[in-house]
């Protein structure tokens, strides 16, 4: 078949088997990253096309199909074009015409309930714009979830019926205390009708032919989370934690997510045809874990994917990152190295050290040698037990000596993706450069980070706007005579006033700073200074975030205003330590627009600010998040790419090849302690300031409407379970007693750790210049 000639192109090149049976439950296939993942995929599915003019397929919603979609597309309009043809001919395919999809039955996997279908952040509207109408799908041969089409008994409008947002499921067991619940039940009811319809359409189609589908951070499939059954259908269901927190971006907030139930097919929907093709695919190392599960794991309901193991069509369609946890792979992969790197033998020491409960000096011949990777390194390394301990416990001591030392006369140029991303990362590490006075300090934000602000939160700020406005006009009269507000000097005495107020605890003069700041921002947006007329302005503000519902995309003048709050709080963080607005810099970098897939960086539009960036600051030290591939926001993936060629122009223009790039991650993702070079010890005292100056500046993140699914609460709070985690790894691995009884005070006080990558200029290019290659060349 197509399919296997495809699948074979691939594990030719990687020098690897569809699946290795004593490790692996599932057939997997390899790619070297994201962008090729989309390609595997869709020369799959237009593969199978050709054989299945008129089958049934199931595609995937949110931001995993990105690649594929744009792939799907390159192919079907190039499909004549030579390139696209030698390669199209290198995976086996060798049609002259290229499929016709308009014959095809499309099955929307799931929807959100209620929703309106109207709204950009439906499933519904995705369907329509990226399949039914990105691919030629024919709407009157799909199956697709239309809440309003679904329907109320009586006919009810779905969104005054549903005006709370909430459905209670308890319903479907208990009897109804009144009127209301009464209608809710028989609206329950009527949903589940509708979906058992819905599973029998799907039969009686043949069921599900080509399946293509991601994986939760639980290993949710669809929405079918941890803990379901393997043999459920289509239904109206609640959803987890994890799988709300990974909705909120979508739905406008966690707040939302929390009371939005959603419709799904089952995991037998899927798995009802035996000759179905299902493929889940999965981008990037902060996925490595679940997939292990999906693929190694028990069948067990706590693994969705593994339902799949069923069918001899399922795959695992993964990114090297993504895969990197299976264990046959990842062994193949180091035989095949002629020695292993200090890297490697450190992250193989150290694992065992931990899995074993041990200090890495305590660790035995014994212990080597029953461990698969680590008899390894005694093959491979040679060294004597004893040696090979010491190198590994010295190389720990060593990165915590570097991350005990301040730089001196070294000029920083902090950069971030969102506004509070250095200070998630590693505020310790600035806090200690900061003391030292000889250094020098610039702090940039990439974007302008306006989806982390809600409507709640700008509505809040909006009210008090105009009460001021109202009760205190004539100090505004007098500030703007006095050219307060058009003297941008006067911006930093926005930001002491907000100090002075959380120094004296008062709300009023932090909000008198806040507003101050707002005020600002009001007059440059609307291009506007008279009271009256930003009143005015202020009250059609507040009906437009009352009006709006959660999670639409926002006009270009509100995504500004929401990210000058968002500026606001960095310019009161970094103010703490007295930093002014000549030291914190926002770039609003052009690719980020709020669509749901970002735009790839430009040269021209974003390469180019970040060199004059650089140009202005002459820094020593540059620190860039670096998150891998598809691990964490897709933004902090771009940043590093545009901050990367910025860098590279900058080098061009001035010659200079000594700068260090130090790389952070923060919440989204970790270094193993063998990927770091440095340790940054974190007290207890550090961990305090880091939640109060979080929780006193980030005034938009204060309320987490936008968490990690690790954590369900504000983000310091996970940020110090990360450290603390960190200490403990290497408390294991070190011993308790290295940090109880150091000589430095320092250690001593120590309870958390950051980890950090320092690069030279060449080492971070290896890094990033590959996945700039890979854009630009499809």
């Amino acid at each position: 078949m197509a399919e296997s000639r495809i699948e074979q192109a691939v594990l030719t090149a990687s020098r690897r088997k569809l699946r290795y049976p004593d490790d692996e439950k599932i057939d997997v296939v390899v790619v070297d990253n994201f962008p090729a993942l989309g390609t595997l995929a869709a020369v799959r599915f237009l593969a199978w096309v050709l054989d299945n003019p008129e089958g049934v397929i199931c595609l995937p919603t949110g931001r995993t199909p990105e690649h594929f979609i744009s792939e799907v597309k390159r192919f079907l309009s190039s499909w004549d074009h030579q390139q696209t043809r030698t390669e199209l001919a290198q995976f086996g395919i060798e049609a002259s015409r290229p499929p016709e999809l308009s014959g095809l039955r499309f099955v929307q996997i799931d929807e959100f309930y209620p929703i309106n279908p109207r709204h950009h952040n439906s499933f519904y509207d995705y369907v329509r714009r990226y399949y039914i109408e990105g691919f030629g799908l024919d709407p009157q041969r799909s199956l697709l979830i239309n809440c309003e089409q679904i329907g109320l008994p009586g006919g009810e409008d779905l969104e005054t019926f549903w005006s709370s947002g909430r459905v209670n499921l308890d319903l479907r067991y208990r009897p109804p205390k009144t009127a209301r619940e009464r209608r809710e039940q028989e609206a329950i009811r009527h949903v589940d009708q509708w979906c058992e319809e819905y599973e029998s359409r799907v039969r009686e189609l043949g069921g599900i032919g080509f399946f293509l589908g991601g994986i939760g951070p639980d290993g949710h499939v669809g929405f079918n989370v941890r803990g379901g059954s393997h043999h459920s259908a289509t239904r109206l269901t609640r959803v987890n934690y994890e799988t709300q927190a990974s909705a909120a971006g979508d739905l406008g907030g966690i707040e939302v997510a929390r009371n939005r139930l959603v419709i799904t097919i089952g995991l037998e929907t899927i798995t009802w045809n035996r000759d179905a093709v299902a493929i889940i695919m999965a981008a990037g190392e902060s996925k490595a874990a679940i997939v292990k599960e999906a693929v190694q794991g028990a069948t067990h309901v706590n693994v969705p994917a593994a339902a799949l193991r069923c069918l001899k069509g399922a795959r695992m369609y993964l990114t090297r990152g993504a895969a990197k946890d299976l264990r046959r792979r990842d062994i193949l992969r180091l035989q095949e190295q002629t020695e292993l790197s200090p890297r490697e033998v450190e992250r193989i020491v150290t694992d065992l050290a931990y899995n074993l409960n041990k200090r890495i000096l305590d660790l035995s011949e014994q212990d080597y040698r029953t461990d698969e990777y680590g008899a390894m390194v005694l093959r491979k390394t040679k060294e004597s037990v004893a040696a090979l301990n010491e190198r590994c416990a010295a190389e720990l001591r060593h990165k915590i000596e570097r991350g005990m030392r301040t730089q001196r006369d070294t000029r920083f140029l902090h950069t971030e993706p969102h506004h509070d991303d250095v200070m998630l990362g590693y505020l310790p590490s600035v806090v200690r450069n900061i003391r030292e006075h000889s250094n020098t300090h610039y702090f940039a934000t990439m974007t302008s980070g306006f989806n982390a602000v809600t409507n709640e939160y700008m509505c809040s700020l909006c009210r008090r706007m105009r009460e001021q406005l109202s009760s205190n006009r004539d100090r505004y009269y007098a500030l703007l005579d006095d050219g307060y507000f058009h003297d941008a000097r006067y911006r930093d005495h926005d930001v002491w006033i907000y100090l002075d107020g959380l120094a004296a605890r008062s709300g009023e003069m932090q909000d008198e700073g806040t507003l101050r700041r707002f005020f600002r921002d009001l007059s440059e947006v609307f291009d506007e200074s008279d009271i009256d007329e930003l009143a005015e302005r202020v009250d059609e503000l507040i009906n437009y975030f009352q009006t709006q519902y959660p999670g639409k995309r926002d006009l270009p003048h509100i995504q500004q205003l929401k990210g000058m709050c968002r500026e606001w709080e960095s310019a009161c963080l970094w103010g703490f330590f007295g930093w002014n607005q000549e030291a914190v810099k926002h770039l609003r970098l052009g690719f980020y627009k709020g669509e749901i897939f970002t735009e790839e960086p430009t040269v021209d539009r974003d390469a180019v600010p970040v060199r004059d960036l650089l140009s202005h600051v002459a820094p020593d030290v540059v620190t860039v998040a670096f998150d891998p591939e598809a691990s964490g926001p897709d933004t902090h993936y771009k940043v590093m790419q545009a901050v990367s060629a910025g860098l590279k122009l900058y080098q061009d223009e001035t010659g200079r090849d000594d700068l260090r790039i130090i790389g952070y991650r923060n919440i989204w993702y970790r270094f193993h302690p063998a990927e770091a070079d440095v340790f940054v010890p974190v007290s207890l005292n550090m961990l305090t300031l880091q939640q109060h100056a979080f929780m006193s500046t980030y005034l938009t993140q204060k309320d987490a409407s936008f968490p990690s699914y690790e954590h369900d609460g504000p983000f310091p709070e996970l940020a110090q379970r990360i450290q603390v985690e960190q200490y403990n790894k290497l408390a294991t691995c070190l011993g308790h007693e290295y940090f109880y009884e150091h000589p430095s005070a320092l250690i001593r006080a120590t309870r958390g750790f950051i980890f950090l990558r320092d690069m030279s200029l060449q080492e971070f290019y290896q890094y990033s210049r590959e996945l700039r290659r890979v854009a630009e060349n499809r």
